[in-house]
């Protein structure tokens, strides 16, 4: 009976990938990128201001950003790349469309470990260097708003003596005398009874909550009206009528401020959820272009590789 020799397949004495190459592609990668996200970050908080009309604007920050960051992945992407392709051991016996592949293949963990890489960093001892230029720049601008007067207003809602020091301004608005006179009680008719009996401490908080009150509802009542109206008269002099007109017009105003205000908070959480958002998918394209840049990188160091090699 004939016997029938069966050629094993030619393989490499070798595993078809070389970690040491790629680690040190994914190292290269990471150093450069740590080096040019230092360097981003000093150059953003050399032209970004905490205060609201100086600096860049925050469009330029936002999109500088993205072209900063598609920038530092392409350039460590590419030396990542080729870095792990130059490196990589050479194949003896191997096609040349599994050598592309496998070097592709080195380009593409490159860039992988690499991200890994980065993300640890920037999780820990880059996060810090990060966070740390912007605290600073938030408590600056904490301290500016707090010496405009806003920061007040923000902590209203939290304590009910803030809630009294948002609102003092309008209630305070209420008890000024007419224009080009002084306060004078009215002496026409003689005030309800416990009306301007209380004490301005006890009266302004009085006032403060009802305001708060019609705030929550949505409304200030008849009877608030009316009894703040009286307040107001007896401490101003001026009519019942032109009092409670008084009190219906700054609780009108201090509405309209509110609104305003929640709308303009609105815009702004609206804008930042946005930007997240852009900034996200930017990101994962900023990340894609990076893997087709180490993978190309790659074919083109292995290429030089084997060129060398056998020049030699």
């Amino acid at each position: 009976m004939s016997s029938i020799a069966i050629s094993a397949p030619v393989s490499s004495d070798r595993g078809a990938v070389s970690w040491g190459a790629v680690f040190a592609g994914a190292v290269g990668a990471a150093v450069l990128s740590l080096v040019l996200i230092v360097l981003g970050t000093g150059l953003g908080l050399a032209v970004v201001s905490p205060w609201g009309r100086d600096g860049i604007s925050a469009t330029t920050v936002s999109i500088s950003t993205i072209v900063w960051i598609t920038v530092v992945q392409l350039a460590a992407s590419v030396l990542g790349g080729y870095l792990a392709g130059r490196l990589r051991s050479r194949w003896v016996s191997v096609h040349t469309n599994e050598v592309y592949f496998r070097d592709t293949a080195h380009g593409f963990l490159a860039w992988a470990v690499g991200t890994l890489l980065m993300a640890t960093l920037l999780s820990s001892a880059v996060g810090s260097i990060l966070t740390t230029g912007a605290k600073a720049a938030s408590t600056v601008a904490g301290s500016a708003v707090a010496m405009a007067g806003t920061a007040a207003g923000a902590a209203a809602a939290k304590s009910d003596d803030a809630n009294t020091e948002s609102l003092g301004y309008w209630v305070d608005s209420l008890f000024r005398a007419p224009a080009g006179e002084a306060a004078q009680p009215a002496q026409t008719s003689a005030p309800a009874a416990g009306v301007g009996q209380a004490s301005p401490a006890n009266k302004t908080a009085e006032v403060t909550r009802i305001f708060a009150n019609g705030l929550e509802t949505g409304e200030l009542g008849t009877a608030d009206t009316q009894y703040l109206g009286q307040l107001v008269a007896a401490e101003t002099g001026l009519s019942q009528a032109d009092a409670e007109r008084r009190v219906t017009d700054t609780f009108s105003q201090l509405q309209l401020k509110l609104q305003a205000a929640t709308t303009k908070a609105k815009q702004v959480a609206d804008d930042a959820r946005k930007a997240s958002a852009y900034t996200a998918l930017w990101l994962v394209v900023s990340l894609l272009i990076g893997a087709f840049a180490a993978s190309f990188s790659a074919t083109f160091g292995g290429r030089l590789r084997d060129s060398s090699a056998l020049a030699t």
